[in-house]
């Protein structure tokens, strides 16, 4: 039994890389594949407002429906962004944590480290070979001069 869902898409590298953030502090995330199983749209809201962000921050922008349904432009409301995302979950951002420590979009992944309830086991490195995460468990401060 966990308390901590990922809205996941396994094709997705951050999407991956959160996932293995969250097992590497111990917990076995719930994972939800939102692509073949949709939130429904209470849940979406749901989620939108536990994370205090707007509809429109949730979609994501490059993908081909976005264009196709001219998404860009201001002249949708909340609820039609809402009926894109779930005609195509394509459009909903990811990887999206839910644990007790609250909700938030992974983007980068390194965002689930605000939200889970245990520390980092040990070392860790993204897909892309960036460390994050050194042999205590602890963040590696990344130098903001490069």
């Amino acid at each position: 039994m966990t308390d901590i869902t990922i809205y996941h898409n396994p094709a997705c590298g951050t999407s991956r890389n959160t996932l293995a953030l969250i097992r590497n502090s111990g917990a076995e995330p719930a994972v939800v594949l939102y692509l073949d199983t949709p939130p429904s749209r209470d849940e979406l809201n749901a989620l939108i407002a536990d994370m205090g962000i707007s509809v429109r921050a949730l979609l994501r922008k490059n993908v081909e429906p976005y264009a196709q349904l001219g998404l860009s432009e201001d002249k949708f409301s909340d609820d039609e962004l809402l009926d894109a995302m779930l005609a195509h979950p394509i459009l909903i951002n990811r990887p999206i944590v839910v644990t007790p420590g609250g909700t938030r979009l992974c983007r980068p992944s390194e965002i689930v480290l605000e939200i889970l309830p245990d520390h980092q086991k040990g070392a860790f490195t993204k897909e892309d070979g960036e460390k994050v995460i050194d042999e205590n468990g602890r963040l590696i401060v990344k130098d903001e001069k490069r």
